[in-house]
């Protein structure tokens, strides 16, 4: 069993941040306040849905750019890895295992292998909070 497992199977929910429904933004809130006790901006009033892509990724380049968060190498359980969808950097998901993530799909959260073409290709980078100790 995986802690990953309870999180798998919510659905999605534009600007959702509660298990009963989430964003892929509010699954990584989720997953950094029950796993990690790290308490992330909702950002729920950023955005006024998840098709904002430009609105989206400006927020990912404000994160990517602060002192919260460092771009590192070597992927861990709870980094955060970021994609290109489209142009803009606007998906985020969560690392389980390197080359394995947890991430918002439109059926739900759900793991996949970010490692495969159809995620490597628009893979921009994985980031560790400074918070997480390894």
């Amino acid at each position: 069993m995986s802690w990953s497992d309870k999180f798998v199977g919510i659905p999605f929910k534009d600007l959702g941040r509660e298990m009963a429904g989430a964003d892929c933004w509010g699954l990584v809130y989720l997953v950094y306040q029950q796993e990690c006790a790290i308490d992330l901006p909702s950002y729920s009033g950023d955005y006024q849905t998840a098709d904002e892509r430009a609105e989206v990724a400006r927020l990912i380049g404000e994160a990517e750019a602060s002192s919260v968060w460092t771009k590192v190498d070597d992927p861990q359980v709870f980094d955060v890895v970021t994609f290109r969808r489209g142009r803009l950097t606007s998906h985020v998901g969560i690392i389980l295992r390197p080359g394995w993530m947890l991430h918002m799909s439109e059926v739900g959260a759900r793991v996949e292998n970010y490692l495969l073409p159809s995620w490597s290709q628009r893979l921009i980078g994985v980031y560790r909070h400074c918070e997480r100790h390894l």
